[in-house]
């Protein structure tokens, strides 16, 4: 047994929590899987109900069981306007009341709640669960009068909620169906807290948590990463035989992976007798969403080998996480299996390929796949809209965009937002403003915070400091630290010290411990020559206990990741990278190629600045790629930081010397170098 790994004695001790779920599957489809396995519960509850006459109440019961809510409606009605036996109106009532939810015929199920009443069929719990059901299901749905109504000072929600208690606290006779109805209303709305309270309650009037319950607690654990409390339930779930349900053991596994703790799902996997698309998409999420594709890959093996068929959702984390770590190599073998699956077809799997294409740097694979979209939706055009606007090629983004309006494709502001982008790596002052002012105009999208900021980046990276700052002055909106600090980097870029000095006031007194604002202000002060202002900025970070991002550069030579930090020496090659770039140091130097040291921020010798330069992480990158792959083979290089001037044109010479095209993506963009110039024309 590891070391606080839950087991059968594990004590069971719910306490208070709250928090917004971020588990590894959408919470939409947990939140589906419950609610389908809920119903399938209230299914089975009509069915052990009392016997009813044939006539009326049981074709209301098969119709509503069907799907087919209209006609349970229509047979009710009927019911109600005949001469019918007073039995048939408490064994039709919860399959009435199901309809109504489905149909979300409020009026009515507020009447049917008073003939509830008046009938007694409220006495019967299973009614009671239905009417339960329907007033967390409808939102605004009022109780009759005569009752004790909801406040409506929490707004819809809340009032929903209020009425459903009410109910709760009324029934005569409640189950543990009653209090899992009651629990999930709370945890689908986002009343976390009360969820994990009544709990509590539950347990106290001595009912007893079921797997309905532990999957409805558990993703509210997963929002919070909180391990402790998650080990809790799973004790409590292996003590009581509730560990190998479908549902607690995907909710297991989800938790764990919000928690980081991977290992951990594993074992739960690993303990689980049936696994379904469920479980293996749950597991698959994880491994993605904590950075282990090589794990992913290779469970999505296993799951085939298993006979199970991926279904289109088993892409949707593994082909964005390949795009987002820039793995390429594991993005094309994704590719692979959405071929020969078939799924090619699916237009958000396809979506996805262009992202993942894009974020790694192919944008010709990217484009190829868009172009073989015979409608593409609105997502299609604007991922290869953002795509073009992250690669350099502006005018490309911009067609794109009007032949999307041309298509009676309707853009939304997500679309907006990767034009405002191409505006802004090209330098397109007058288009940003035509986009940004038709977002309202032409399709009554209110501009966010995000579009004031691409507006904002648009303005100062072209060198129009001062109608930037008016602009986030007298933003609707009122500006953040982050909209604020786009305009701080274009100072530093433009080398407006004043400037940069007012705005970091405005951003350190939303955000006093903002990193990257510290860290840029100092620079604008090494580069302007105030070295104690910049030392003191320095020293201001340190008594606030906050560490610089280290600048580091990964590239993928033979199915392998190999990262750099600037100035480190511990690679295995580092001794012949360093030679190497020494010999195109040279070669670049009889070319023209003077180092440039206005990005090295520190009070030092030249020639103790040119061997500061050398050690940047995306020059050791970019020099290993070449020399440990075959010539004319592409290199692609990965930086989480932005480029700085010197490496940019030390990468434009390199790629001429070296005949390579070389590609590298840093935190603003991509950069394609090849025969000595820049995809991005200088300008980013």
């Amino acid at each position: 047994m590891l070391a606080g790994w839950p087991s059968r004695r594990h004590p069971v001790r719910l306490s208070r929590h709250s928090g917004r779920r971020t588990s590894t599957c959408s919470p939409a489809a947990v939140s589906s899987r419950r609610s389908h396995r809920h119903c399938c519960r209230m299914s089975l509850a009509a069915a052990a109900s009392p016997p009813f006459p044939p006539s009326w109440a049981y074709p209301i019961r098969v119709a509503a069981s069907q799907g087919q809510f209209l006609q349970a409606i229509s047979l009710f009605l009927q019911m109600r306007a005949s001469v019918a036996p007073r039995s048939s109106v408490p064994a039709s009532l919860p399959a009435a009341l199901k309809s109504c939810e489905a149909l979300a015929l409020r009026a009515l199920g507020a009447s049917l709640h008073a003939l509830a009443i008046r009938s007694g069929a409220f006495a019967d719990c299973f009614t009671a669960n239905a009417l339960l059901n329907l007033y967390i299901k409808l939102p605004g749905l009022h109780r009759p009068s005569g009752t004790h109504g909801p406040s409506g000072k929490g707004g819809t929600e809340s009032a929903t909620l209020e009425g459903a208690r009410k109910v709760f606290d009324e029934m005569p006779d409640r189950d543990v169906v009653s209090w899992n109805t009651l629990i999930l209303g709370c945890a689908e709305n986002g009343r976390y807290q009360d969820a994990l309270c009544m709990v509590k309650e539950m347990w106290r009037e001595g009912f007893k948590p079921d797997s309905f319950t532990m999957s409805s607690v558990l993703p509210i654990l997963a929002e919070q990463a909180d391990i402790t409390k998650g080990m809790v339930v799973h004790g409590f779930a292996i003590k009581n035989g509730l560990d190998a349900d479908v549902f607690v053991g995907s909710s297991l596994i989800d938790m764990y992976a919000n928690c980081t703790r991977m290992d951990y799902s594993v074992k739960v996997f690993d303990s689980l007798p049936d696994r379904d698309i469920i479980l293996w998409n749950s597991m698959l999420a994880g491994c993605a969403q904590n950075g282990l594709i090589d794990v992913a890959l290779r469970i999505f093996r296993q799951m085939l080998h298993a006979g199970v068929r991926p279904v289109p959702v088993t892409f949707s984390s593994l082909i964005p996480a390949c795009g987002n770590l820039a793995l390429l190599r594991l993005g094309k073998q994704l590719h692979a299996y959405v071929i020969r699956g078939r799924f090619n077809d699916n237009m958000f799997i396809t979506s996805s390929l262009i992202d993942m294409y894009s974020k790694c740097g192919n944008i010709s694979i990217a484009r190829h796949i868009f172009d073989g979209i015979q409608s593409p939706d609105i997502v299609s055009w604007t991922v290869m809209i953002m795509g073009y606007a992250l690669h350099g090629p502006a005018t490309e983004a911009l067609v794109l965009f009007e032949r999307m309006e041309l298509g009676n494709v309707k853009p939304n502001h997500l679309t907006f937002l990767a034009v405002l982008t191409a505006c802004s790596h090209a330098g397109l002052v007058n288009k940003g403003w035509e986009y940004f002012n038709g977002m309202s105009d032409q399709y009554g999208i209110a501009p966010s915070i995000e579009h004031c900021a691409a507006l904002a980046d648009i303005l100062g990276r072209s060198g129009e400091l001062d109608e930037a700052y008016n602009f986030i002055s007298n933003m609707k909106i009122k500006p953040t630290a982050s909209v604020w600090s786009t305009l701080l980097r274009a100072c530093r870029v433009h080398k407006n010290t004043i400037l940069a000095e007012e705005v970091a006031k405005k951003i350190f007194e939303l955000e006093p411990r903002s990193m990257g604002s510290h860290v840029i202000l100092s620079n604008v002060y090494s580069a302007s020559g105030r070295w104690n202002e910049a030392a003191h900025v320095r020293k201001s970070m340190r008594n606030k206990g906050m560490k610089k991002e280290p600048a580091c550069s990964w590239i993928e030579v033979k199915n392998k990741l190999h990262v750099f930090v600037a100035h480190d020496n511990s690679h295995p090659w580092y001794n012949r990278i360093v030679d190497a770039l020494n010999i195109y140091s040279e070669k670049m130097r009889h070319l023209g190629y003077v180092p440039n040291m206005e990005d090295v921020f520190q009070d030092i010798e030249e020639e103790q600045k040119r061997d500061v330069l050398c050690g940047h992480s995306e020059k050791l990158a970019i020099v290993f790629g070449i020399i440990s792959t075959p010539p004319r083979t592409t290199i692609r290089v990965m930086k989480n930081l932005r480029i700085c001037v010197d490496c940019h044109t030390a990468t434009k010479f390199i790629s001429k010397i070296a005949a390579r095209e070389i590609v590298v993506r840093d935190v603003n963009r991509f950069h394609h170098f090849k025969d000595g110039n820049c995809s991005c024309g200088d300008f980013w």
